[in-house]
């Protein structure tokens, strides 16, 4: 067979099962798609269950991809061994109700002989102990010898998860040779040891388990089928594990060529490389995915496993971050297959460096903690850390607990995982009742959503603010109601139609008015449960009851504004991806009538002059009076035109395109201006952080604008009457008042050092001496810092053998300052101490070294009580 490299398998594949009339699809993104199950896609066919169960429509019934995986439970064991890691890449074909066994059996018998040419003498075969239908496919029609088929009961060869779908496996074996093996006579396919490897595997979904535990023939039998692509290429490369695969070696080289050491050389250190090399994998494609740095989820894996890395970075003598330059190996291993690889490089780069940086400044003090815990521990014959120290560890310096569990076990020790977990949940309770609960009208009854399939509120309000409707249901006391009136307060009002837009998307739920002919509501909110709009209303006046005819309206000034708010959110993303790069991505949004905030990806603040230049992109697009058009189209249309879609959001097989122009093509459900010219015009307020790698911006548009210049004008009018001036002179009155100011802070300055020197000569005409020492002591009122030090310093200079103690005070602040000259050292005086003695009586405390020292206290009144208690303890130094 010949070698092949991992990205030349990767194509032979895909392009094997394009030619069996399989559909290409793209690899899903890391993050899973409206599937709450999971919290990272951990195998080939996870992205493709609605398909599987029927929620979907598969886009054709024969598919073929390489999805990028995740698993993390034995991130502890990645590096530790060359089996384990967290990235990898599965190959699979897949049938949504069309071949079966005999089609999946005969095209992977095909590829792995005639395309890949692995030799016959090779493979093995594995079926489940019952599947008699597939060892006579194996055997009779594709030609597999009897003897080389295994058949291997339930807990190998057959899938299931609970009730529902699954079926019999079947998997293709390696045999990599006797030298691989473990020498038993009893070794065979099965085995623990690496001679036989399983590559491939077969998944025939043909039965559907019921609750009695009956497995019943599914009409339309399904195939799943996954191959590791990285297994596969130590395969055809002849290598040992995954860190010998070629596009990973590369990695791992660049990884040896930073830290200068070489791979094999020595076993601690391979297991950093092993560490460093899979992580970095791993964190390049989540991030180009989306995923953003934080303590939890998805997130806090990205953390846990850069800050792993750079830890192993460190045990290499990397003391600086170093990660983010292999990034663009990373990038250009992986570039063919993941063009958005290239597309996000910068961004990858600097997410990665950033919190590998953040975590250098935070790592120092943590590892020292751990490293007095760790001593703690064995002086007292212990080896257990107490889960409140470990969550103190992940609470204050970001270290996550698997990386003090890893740093634990190298010492022969173990962390308080039930101690930890609880501080963790206390964590969370705190963080919940600061939230509080949204859901205050108590609208989550399971009547209200029984009621919802019976019908569906259509949303009317594209098209028009007006429009008869039916009520359909009224709910008030967390219950269906028949009737309601004024005395009823907040209910809830579902009808058969609406212009009235429930809040979704980042935009606010519409206002307005219902009313019947006996009737009057007002609308105080529009909202979406469960995907369908209901409405928040009060009855002004009269009654009504289901079943009667209201005529909406909407707010049109207030829908008017949050249009045009909405509209020039699309045109801020246009922008920011143009001054700042396509690696921004919409990460939230909130729009009213009010005002618009957009949350979008980025690693860093944005500068004023780039701000500038997005405002002024955003009003070049809308003085260009671009024509706005929503219209309804396929996906694939949508695509086609470039649309941008909000990463992660699962769309149907229709999806509305809001097009402003030539300037902007996006996904989106909510209301918008007919042309950019209605917005008027666009102006930033704030550009502020969110999250580590999430900035959030806050704009004003069309009429607020001139409220904000009326509130602007008005603030600027007070402002020049309190400084007895014009507006346009502001800047001068306040430069000129400056310059005042300073020159009246010298001339306070000098008195003040006057009033000092006169008190300073004072004191000289009292000091006292003891064992041949001068001792001066004084108390000065609003005296600052520095002018105390420099008066201890001239008072040090002036006499050969002295000893300063010195306190200026206003009514809540005392400065004591304590210095000596050096002879007064060498006679046993320590001014730390008598810092140390003296501050408690100012309500205060410090210290220092043995010939200066200084401490701050509140309490001014304690201020003689410590000049006397310094002659003490000075006396008691010197002996006497």
């Amino acid at each position: 067979m010949e070698k092949l490299g991992l990205n030349e398998i990767r194509e032979k594949f895909l392009s094997f099962y394009e030619s069996k009339g399989h559909l290409r699809l793209p690899s899903f993104p890391l993050i899973p798609q409206n599937d709450k199950s999971l919290l990272l896609i951990n195998a080939g066919m996870a992205p493709l269950k609605p398909y599987f169960t029927g929620q979907e429509t598969p886009p054709r019934k024969r598919v073929t991809t390489c999805q990028k995986c995740i698993r993390t439970p034995d991130i502890e064991r990645v590096g530790k061994t060359a089996r384990h890691g967290t990235y990898f890449e599965m190959l699979g074909n897949f049938s949504f109700g069309d071949y079966f066994k005999r089609e999946a059996t005969a095209w992977a018998w095909e590829f792995a002989t005639q395309v890949l040419e692995l030799p016959v003498d090779k493979l093995w075969v594995t079926i489940y102990l019952d599947d008699d239908e597939a060892f006579d496919i194996w055997t009779k029609e594709v030609g597999v010898a009897p003897e080389r088929i295994v058949r291997m009961g339930k807990e190998d060869n057959f899938w299931e998860i609970g009730q529902g779908p699954c079926g019999p496996c079947s998997e293709l074996y390696f045999d990599r040779g006797e030298e691989a093996g473990c020498g038993s006579p009893d070794c065979g396919v099965g085995c623990e040891c690496d001679r036989f490897v399983e590559f491939w595997n077969l998944v025939f979904t043909q039965f559907d388990k019921d609750e009695d535990g009956n497995y019943n023939r599914l009409a339309n039998p399904n195939i799943d089928t996954g191959m590791g692509l990285e297994r596969i290429a130590c395969i055809m490369q002849g290598v040992n594990n995954l860190f010998e695969v070629d596009t990973v070696r590369n990695i791992m080289k660049k990884i040896c060529s930073i830290a200068g050491v070489e791979y094999g050389a020595d076993p601690k250190t391979d297991i950093s490389l092993r560490v460093i090399t899979d992580h970095i994998r791993s964190t390049s494609f989540m991030i180009a995915d989306g995923v953003q740095v934080s303590n939890e989820g998805r997130g806090y894996v990205l953390r846990r496993l850069l800050r792993r890395a750079a830890r192993h970075g460190k045990l290499l003598g990397l003391t600086d971050p170093f990660l983010y330059q292999v990034v663009d190996t990373v990038v250009e291993e992986n570039k063919g297959a993941y063009p958005e690889l290239v597309d996000k490089a910068d961004y990858i780069k600097k997410i990665v460096e950033m919190e590998e940086t953040r975590f250098a400044q935070t790592i120092g003090d943590g590892l020292s903690i751990l490293n007095n815990l760790v001593e703690a521990l064995k002086a007292e014959g212990k080896t257990v850390l107490a889960g409140e120290e470990a969550f103190k560890l992940y609470d204050t310096y970001g270290f996550p607990i698997d990386l003090t569990d890893e740093i634990l076990e190298e010492q022969g020790l173990t962390a308080d995982h039930e101690a930890f977990d609880k501080c963790m949940n206390e964590q969370r309770e705190r963080a919940r009742a600061g939230r509080g609960d949204g859901d205050t009208l108590g609208w989550k009854d399971d009547s209200i959503r029984k009621l919802y399939e019976m019908f569906e509120p259509v949303f009317v309000g594209y098209n028009t603010l007006t429009t008869e409707a039916r009520i359909m249901a009224i709910v008030y006391d967390m219950a269906l109601q028949d009737c309601a009136n004024a005395d009823n307060g907040n209910i809830m009002v579902v009808l058969d139609k609406t212009p009235f837009y429930g809040e979704s998307g980042g935009q606010t739920g519409d206002h307005g008015r219902m009313e019947t002919k006996t009737a009057t509501l007002e609308v105080l909110d529009t909202m979406k449960v469960d995907g369908k709009i209901v409405h928040v209303c009060t009855v002004v006046s009269g009654g009504i009851t289901v079943g009667d005819t209201v005529v909406c309206t909407v707010d049109r000034e207030e829908r008017r504004a949050t249009e045009k708010n909405h509209s020039a959110t699309h045109l801020l993303q246009k922008a920011l991806r143009t001054v700042l790069g396509s690696h921004v991505e919409q990460a939230g949004s909130y729009v009213s009538d009010e005002r618009l905030r957009f949350d979008f990806s980025h690693y860093e603040a944005v500068t004023p002059e780039q701000l500038a230049e997005v405002e002024k992109m955003v009003n070049e697009a809308i003085a260009e009076g671009y024509p706005v058009s929503c219209t309804e189209m396929s996906m694939d249309e949508a695509k086609k035109l470039g649309a941008m879609a909000l990463f992660g959001e699962k769309y149907g097989d229709l999806v509305r395109v809001v097009q402003m122009g030539d300037f902007s093509v996006e996904l989106c459900g909510g209301t918008h201006v007919t042309n950019t010219a209605s917005i008027g015009l666009f102006k930033i307020l704030s550009e502020s952080s969110v999250a580590a790698g999430v900035r959030r911006i806050e704009a004003i548009t069309g009429g607020n604008i001139l409220k904000y210049l009326e509130e602007k004008e008005s603030l600027l009018n007070k402002a020049a009457s309190a400084l007895k001036t014009a507006p346009q002179e502001i800047c001068a009155r306040i430069e000129s008042l400056q310059a005042d100011n300073k020159a009246l802070e010298h001339t306070i300055a000098d008195i003040k050092q006057k009033i000092a020197g006169s008190g300073i000569e004072d004191a000289k005409k009292n000091m006292e001496e003891i064992a041949g020492i001068k001792i001066f002591r004084g108390a000065f009122v609003d005296m600052d810092v520095d002018t105390l030090r420099k008066a201890a310093d001239n008072i040090k200079s002036e006499f050969d053998s002295v000893i300063a103690v010195m306190a200026a005070y206003t009514n809540d602040r005392v400065n004591l300052m304590v210095t000596c000259s050096k002879d007064a050292v060498g006679k046993g005086i320590h001014c730390g101490n008598i810092i140390k003695a003296i501050a408690p009586m100012v309500g205060g405390n410090g210290g220092g070294r043995p010939d200066s020292a200084q401490a701050g206290g509140k309490d001014p009144k304690g201020v003689d009580e410590a000049l006397l208690a310094a002659y003490d303890v000075i006396k008691q130094q010197l002996g006497e």
